[in-house]
């Protein structure tokens, strides 16, 4: 699904919602799957203003629910008080997150054997998934010989 698939599906969401396609909006959605980078509300908000400067926080935390309502968006809660949003799922909807326990830094990735196990042990259990998610939290190599990790700041 490419970028231009994505921004139609949003909008047809929010058009079904009976709200409207603003500017600020379109700002948010273009700022939330234009880079397949996660990024916090407050990041989202940062990258929206670039391109439409009155973009409010009120309107970005108003708009997250409804991306996430479309499947295409998935939020991360990394337990530490922040939450991080996803917008890789339309395009990788069966990869899993590395987190890197210094700098936050989250990688990621996909594995058909991981997944090939990950059905093996439901159906074993009686279960059909309903959804997958692999969140490994690590510390780098670099982290654990020299105390610092070279993806900080």
């Amino acid at each position: 699904m490419d970028s231009k698939e994505i921004r139609d599906q949003v909008v047809e969401h929010l058009r079904k919602k009976g709200l409207r396609v603003t500017k600020e909006r379109t700002a948010i959605i273009e700022a939330a799957f234009g880079s397949s980078r996660h990024f916090t509300a407050e990041e989202l908000l940062e990258e929206a203003r670039k391109l439409v400067p009155s973009v409010s926080r009120a309107t970005v935390y108003r708009t997250l629910p409804l991306l996430l309502e479309t499947g295409l968006l998935h939020r991360l809660d990394l337990d530490r008080g922040e939450r991080y949003y996803d917008p890789n799922y339309a395009t990788h909807p069966e990869h899993n997150h590395l987190i890197c326990l210094d700098c936050n830094k989250i990688f990621e990735f996909e594995d058909n054997h991981l997944e090939a196990r990950e059905n093996e042990i439901t159906r074993a259990l009686g279960f059909a998934p309903a959804t997958k998610h692999v969140r490994i939290e690590a510390t780098c190599q670099r982290l654990r010989e020299l105390g610092f990790c070279q993806n900080r700041g």
